[in-house]
């Protein structure tokens, strides 16, 4: 029987935090799909929801945190009706993560080979012996020299990209069939970024699995991203293919974000870079309407009194917007 070309939907997924302020609505309503050896990335501004999207996929909600409604489907069955001991056995094995910052992902105190090893045994089931040149290989496969000697190294040993590498190798060791990429480049300077965005493109060409990229920077996956959804304030505003965001962008949101990537084949002027005017709102007091409609230039009162469902403008280009922009 041939596998569901969908991999991840999630639909209609609610991730709030009960907090002694109020209710944050972290995730309201997002809704996406991953198809099997795609890559998607999920981009926007700091508390977007992008993350704890990521992470309520991973049922990695801690209180006072809860998934309170929504669907999250992987291979046709929804997580959310999975016990954690069936999650634990989902995790790492067929669905993994590489966070942001691997300092504090990884643990100080065990060596890398350890960590590594530690995972493969723990979901392949396998000796210690053939977790341990399993862990070589994937250190191998990742572009660390002499894997053997690192092998035995512990986190401080290495520096920041190394241990991104070494992150990217534990996600990998159990051949998931989707790997979350959580800011994963952000604490890295642009030289080793571009290394471990070239790594991540070829890893996912050569073992065909799917890549969710959590990002706010639209420039790192401008060559790498299939489909790209756009998240304002828990909610995705705009999803189309890469392309079709690049070169035709619907939503004043998402235009605003690619206005303000500095543009280096034009000619320097004194004019200030284009920025989307105002903040973020406060996640405890919410705007009516549109969320985006005290900093959106288009805004008109139906906007400030109306919330705009998605929908599709043209096949695979879905907006919510009552006023898109004109291709």
């Amino acid at each position: 029987m041939e596998k569901n070309e969908i991999l991840v939907d999630v639909k209609d997924l609610q991730t709030y935090f009960f907090t002694d302020d109020g209710v944050v609505k972290a995730v309201d309503g997002m809704g996406f799909t991953i198809r099997r050896g795609e890559v998607v990335a999920l981009v926007g501004e700091s508390g977007c929801g992008k993350s704890v999207a990521s992470l309520s996929i991973m049922r990695l909600i801690d209180k006072p945190g809860k998934i309170i409604g929504g669907e999250l489907l992987f291979e046709g069955e929804d997580l959310l009706k999975k016990t954690e001991e069936e999650m634990r056995k989902i995790r790492g094995s067929e669905i993994a993560m590489i966070f942001q910052e691997p300092m504090t992902s990884l643990n100080p105190v065990y060596t890398i080979g350890n960590q590594i090893s530690e995972a493969i045994s723990l979901h392949q089931k396998i000796h210690a012996t053939e977790a341990k040149k399993r862990t070589i290989e994937m250190l191998h496969l990742v572009g660390i020299p002499e894997p053997e000697r690192r092998f035995s190294q512990y986190p401080h040993e290495m520096s920041g990209g190394m241990r991104q590498r070494v992150m990217i190798a534990m996600a990998l060791s159990c051949n998931p069939e989707l790997l979350i990429s959580d800011e994963a480049t952000t604490a890295l300077d642009v030289t080793i970024q571009a290394q471990i965005l070239d790594l991540m493109r070829g890893l996912q060409k050569k073992l065909g699995m799917a890549i969710l990229i959590i990002t706010h920077n639209l420039a790192v996956v401008a060559e790498m991203a299939d489909t790209i959804n756009i998240a304002y304030a828990g909610k995705i505003v705009e999803s189309a293919s890469a392309k079709d965001i690049f070169k035709s962008p619907r939503h004043p949101y998402t235009y605003g974000l690619l206005q303000s990537i500095p543009k280096f084949t034009e000619k320097k002027t004194n004019e200030p870079l284009p920025a989307i005017e105002g903040m973020v709102p406060s996640p405890y007091h919410m705007p009516k309407g549109c969320y985006f409609n005290p900093r959106c230039p288009c805004a008109t009162e139906k906007c400030r009194e109306e919330e705009p469902e998605i929908v599709e403008l043209t096949p695979g280009h879905l907006v919510r917007c009552f006023h898109p922009i004109e291709s």
